[in-house]
């Protein structure tokens, strides 16, 4: 299934292809440089603890690292509020944090140009239900049309072109089942939707007055935790909704109930195919026998909570997909989740020693929220989550002894984000000059473009999401359940730094002198900026190698 490609808007070239070249060879130097310290980028081993003391952040360097890793970069405004705060960075990094929660009790400022993004789920399921008709009505008109086609063929063709046909139509089940594209003639509102997810993804980064930076920065590791993919035909119209609804609300609270609301949304059950898992033997269409699926059992115990080494076993995952029959959708309801018991396996099952179903013990979907709860408070997942937690916010490869106090401040406060994050911000390894950070492309598009905001009305949005789709990081755009990787090793080449270095050029443009990014930036680089065209100065600041650390 491949991703949605989101096109950008292509300004015309004409006059402007010799400019962005220049842009990327004044870069060059600056491209060399950042491969060169990409060796430094989390390059401390872990067991490191007992070397000497490094010298502290300047105060420059603490405002540019709480506002870039607690955000995505430090407008003038934050800032201004950093130096400003009683508690110096540390203090406002802790404050921060309760205000992104917050922010996350109250519903997400969406613009009005966005509504497919707050679409009630009832109306996007019927949307659903009307494209997918569309679509089958499409597909079975193309086929007619080739079958007639091949009839009034020369009769040397037809032992051929209908086979050929049938072979390069697929039936609309088996299109709905792959995520196959609809025909060129159907416009479905999907990609509509799927493309106004990904805006508001942009916007809610990169604008501080539409979303608390720290929230979308929250949203952006949690949805990359639980992913989804928006290529697929199914899960495309709810990626907007299950972002906004059942990911942000609770990023800075209990995972436990993180896990549920993504266990239950639809984007989820479509995306790994839980609404199919059923009971052995339960009858199906056309006289067909359906049974367990266990791609979302198995994605739940490998990737959302204990990890591939959390000490289960096959069946363990076999007996935790029995425990979550009949969770499927309903495209009735207001929360799009329904429990079927009829598809129920009321057998007694043994998930990781512990008993579910079977009598005296609770039954129907109440089997499968203790499953959610019992793998939320493993220690294996403690750890999962705090090494996790800790590569996003401090280091590729993080000090052990951090992440072990972060699994057990996550065991001792029963799964509470906030708590977990206090800890790591206020932990001396997030402020350690030593552990450094590499911007993803998305980290890049969302500081770049919030740089360039107050230049452009409105935001050049698309150009920026067509740099993602280039880069490999389109937004909502991972086929595979795991994730976007976040390591310097990833995405740090010179390809990438040459594409990042076409949009600043891009962006830069009507910028006016770029002063308040210089102020964080090391001599060596700001004599280089200065050295240029002031024209030049805004692009070459947005594609320095200061610029792609957080």
């Amino acid at each position: 299934m491949p991703p949605v490609q989101i096109q950008p808007n292509r300004p015309a070239r004409h006059g402007r292809r010799m400019r962005r070249l220049d842009i990327a060879a004044m870069t060059a130097p600056f491209a060399a440089l950042a491969l060169l310290a990409a060796v430094t980028v989390s390059s401390r081993p872990a067991s490191a603890a007992a070397a000497p003391q490094p010298p502290a952040l300047t105060e420059s360097q603490a405002v540019w690292r709480a506002a870039s890793r607690l955000g995505y970069w430090p407008s003038e405004e934050r800032a201004a509020a950093i130096r400003a705060h009683a508690g110096g960075a540390r203090g406002w990094a802790l404050d921060e944090i309760d205000r992104a929660f917050e922010a996350s009790r109250q519903p997400a400022r969406v613009p009005d140009h966005l509504p497919a993004v707050t679409t009630a789920l009832s109306t996007v399921f019927a949307e659903a239900r009307r494209e997918r008709e569309e679509r089958f009505k499409a597909v079975r008109t193309a086929a007619a049309a080739a079958a007639a086609t091949a009839a009034a063929a020369p009769q040397q063709q037809m032992h051929q072109m209908p086979q050929m046909q049938i072979q390069q139509t697929p039936a609309p089940e088996r299109m709905q089942q792959q995520g196959a594209a609809a025909p060129a003639a159907v416009q479905p509102s999907s990609v509509a939707s799927a493309r106004q997810a990904a805006t508001w993804r942009l916007i809610s980064c990169s604008d501080p007055t539409v979303e608390n930076p720290l929230l979308s920065r929250m949203t952006e590791f949690w949805f990359n935790h639980m992913n989804v993919f928006a290529g697929r035909l199914t899960v495309r119209p709810f990626v907007g909704h299950y972002s906004l609804h059942a990911i942000r609300p609770n990023v800075l609270g209990r995972f436990e109930d993180l896990l549920l609301a993504s266990a239950r949304h639809p984007a989820m059950l479509f995306y790994l195919d839980q609404n199919q898992n059923v009971a052995d033997g339960t009858p199906g269409p056309q006289g067909r026998v359906r049974g367990i699926n266990e791609n979302y059992a198995r994605e739940l115990m490998e990737l959302h909570t204990l990890g591939i080494d959390g000490g289960y076993t096959q069946q363990d995952v076999r007996e935790l997909a029995r425990v979550l029959t009949g969770w499927t959708v309903d495209p009735d309801g207001p929360s799009g989740f329904r429990f079927v018991e009829r598809l129920h396996d009321t057998g007694e099952k043994t998930v990781l020693g512990r008993r579910f179903g079977g009598p005296g013990a609770a039954g129907g979907e109440r089997e499968g929220i203790e499953a959610l709860a019992m793998l939320a408070a493993r220690p294996a997942t403690a750890r999962r989550l705090s090494l996790r937690l800790a590569q996003f916010f401090v280091a590729d490869e993080p000090p052990r002894a951090l992440v072990d106090r972060l699994a057990a401040e996550f065991l001792a406060s029963n799964g509470d984000l906030r708590r977990v994050m206090r800890m790591l911000v206020a932990s001396p390894e997030f402020w350690d000059p030593a552990n450094e950070l590499f911007k993803t492309p998305y980290d890049f598009a969302c500081s770049a473009l919030g740089v360039s905001t107050r230049a452009a009305a409105p935001p050049p949005v698309m150009l920026t999401l067509g740099f993602l789709a280039s880069a490999g990081q389109p937004v909502n755009g991972w086929q595979t359940p795991d994730g976007y990787r976040t390591d310097a090793a990833t995405w740090l080449t010179p390809e990438s730094l040459t594409r990042r270095a076409d949009l600043a050029a891009a962006l830069a443009r009507g910028l006016g002198e770029p002063e308040h990014l210089l102020a964080f930036y090391a001599e060596p680089t700001r004599e280089r900026i200065r050295r240029v065209e002031p024209g030049s100065r805004a692009a070459l600041a947005l594609a320095a190698p200061d610029f792609m650390r957080k």
